[in-house]
């Protein structure tokens, strides 16, 4: 059984290799990549799908000095001629646009001249190179000193080209990753004209006009159109995940996963690491998330009870899709989303050249969006550009879930007047009219066919919680066990509790509303409000199934007895 430690929010390859980190192979990547030769080559994935790691082992292959023996037992190392041509014969540039990022264009334009001096400085064997003129040793010390000018900037990844070519003779591999990190950040907010002139300036320097230039690799989540960022490049190769090439270096197999659970003792636990981490199909490969593998056997190996998270929804990213989302209140869209999480499909156009503004400005493109950035998969082989798309597993329905109710949430809290007539109806006591306005909510809210408990939960919670005159508690301490909801009027005349249930038809309702209120009664809910002095305390049982909801209540009086 293994005992190496997992990589978790491990992104270089060498510290990989080096501190006995557990590593899924993936450098036949390399392999093919020369073996599919392209000048510049545009790899986009969805996040946390081990972009950067290979971008890392990619330089450490290829970079003048590398270490050979971090290939050691690796799928590269069987390739010998071609580790004789390659390994080590190469200058690096190296560049990560991932933390460009700002709240204004300054902002983020400082970050970028960070990056760039930091790599300048790394290659700092330039600076005392005998082989470059005076004019080219002040051109790279412009690059390093505190306030280069734009235009060294625009120019800078040209530049380090051109004289790691003079010094080594040999043209260099230029690495960007996460290049489209700048764009989406700028877009957000608000300055996104001046970054796409900036990083438009800066690879047309690089990738267009650079004659100095062995071969590029870039990655990203989005594929920017090309009249946005990529204008007159001709050598651009992209390689998305509709592509059939590549797509098993992006990703954990289900042979890995299953060989990862095996080395750490854990095969019982594939099944459900397929359902809830599996289902991504990319061009012909279908692939797991490697962050929710890896966190889930590192949680595994110290609890083997440990239940699956949605590992991939709580990382940092994908601001535009929550955003997008978030605006996706029509009710088509609404209907459409019910049924990818009930597990259907729905079939849609698919441009994967977007640029930022057209993302923003056609609610359709959401699906696009969605597509690219993981949140859908493919279903079924595309044709004439139609796309079936799915949810791919459990952990990105439950996103959609979680999602959908942040949308009622802040839907609910932003018409509180409109719900005036409910929080009447619960202070009097009336099944009848909290049932009927209940039932009005529910249609203007998306539902799920496999809905659960605590969805109709975080539901009611949301709608009564935007009442200021009441204080709301969720699963506190009442009578003999926890209440799903309490509520306690401010002025502490009035009280009620409520107990959920949800079943699956229509038919059980009632049953399941005399259900909850036996719980409520057997288990004194009402008990603690009366005890410390509310007059009136209402029970509730409260019955949901999809769009429908049933209601029970009994009243209590407050008396000296209690």
């Amino acid at each position: 059984m293994r005992t190496q430690k997992l990589p978790i929010g491990i992104e270089n390859f060498k510290e990989m290799r080096k501190q006995d980190f557990y590593y899924v192979d993936k450098t036949g990547l390399i392999v093919d990549l020369l073996a599919d030769w392209g000048k510049v080559n545009l790899f986009t994935r969805p996040r946390r799908f081990g972009k950067t790691l290979n971008m890392s082992m990619l330089a450490n292959f290829f970079e003048i000095g590398a270490d050979a023996s971090l290939f050691d037992g690796l799928r590269v190392s069987e390739e010998k001629e071609l580790c004789e041509n390659y390994l080590g014969k190469f200058p690096v540039v190296f560049v990560s646009l991932k933390g460009v990022d700002g709240l204004t264009f300054d902002d983020a334009y400082a970050r970028l001249r960070i990056l760039i001096r930091n790599e300048a400085l790394r290659l700092e064997v330039l600076r005392e190179s005998g082989k470059l003129s005076m004019e080219e040793k002040n051109a790279y010390l412009r690059l390093v000193s505190e306030n280069p000018e734009k235009t060294d900037i625009t120019e800078s990844l040209k530049l380090l080209c051109q004289l790691l070519e003079k010094h080594y003779g040999q043209k260099p591999i230029l690495l960007i990753d996460e290049y489209d990190v700048p764009l989406d950040k700028a877009f957000l907010h608000g300055y996104y004209p001046q970054m796409i002139d900036l990083i438009r300036s800066m690879f047309g320097a690089a990738l267009k006009t650079n004659d100095s230039l062995f071969f590029a690799v870039l990655t990203g989540c989005l594929r920017v159109s090309k009249e946005s960022i990529f204008t007159g490049l001709n050598n651009l190769k992209t390689l998305s995940i509709s592509n059939v090439k590549f797509n098993e270096y992006f990703g954990f197999t289900d042979e890995e996963v299953g060989r990862m659970l095996a080395d750490y003792g854990l095969e019982a636990h594939q099944a459900e690491a397929r359902e809830w981490y599996d289902g991504y199909h990319f061009g012909n490969q279908d692939v797991y998330c490697p962050w929710d593998i890896i966190n889930y056997v590192n949680e595994l190996r110290s609890d083997p009870e440990a239940e699956p998270k949605p590992y991939w929804m709580n990382t940092s990213g994908n601001d535009m899709v929550r955003r997008l989302i978030a605006k996706a209140s029509d009710g088509t869209t609404q209907m459409e989303i019910e049924r990818l999480i009930a597990g259907d499909t729905i079939t849609k156009m698919i441009n994967e050249q977007l640029t930022h503004s057209e993302i923003d400005e056609n609610l359709e493109n959401i699906w696009s969006l969605l597509y690219m950035t993981g949140y859908l998969t493919v279903a079924r082989k595309p044709s004439g550009g139609r796309y079936e798309l799915r949810i791919p597993n459990r952990e990105v329905r439950e996103i959609f879930k979680r999602q959908v109710l942040s949308w009622f949430t802040e839907r609910a809290r932003a018409a509180t007047e409109k719900l005036a007539g409910l929080y009447e109806a619960f202070e009097k006591g009336d099944a009848e009219a909290i049932e009927k306005l209940l039932n009005r909510q529910l249609i203007t809210t998306v539902s799920f066919y496999d809905a659960y408990e605590s969805f109709y939960h975080g539901f009611l919670l949301a709608l009564l919680s935007t009442c200021v005159d009441w204080c709301v508690s969720s699963n506190a301490e009442t009578g003999r066990g926890r209440s799903d909801i309490t509520v306690e009027r401010r002025d502490r005349e009035l009280g009620f509790v409520i107990e959920i249930r949800e079943v699956r038809t229509r038919a059980k309702l009632d049953e399941a509303c005399a259900a909850a209120m036996k719980q409520a009664e057997d288990r004194d809910y009402a008990a603690v409000m009366l005890r410390y002095g509310v007059e009136t305390v209402f029970t509730y049982g409260i019955a949901f199934c999809d769009k429908r909801c049933r209601v029970a209540v009994k009243r209590v009086e407050n008396t000296d007895e209690i």
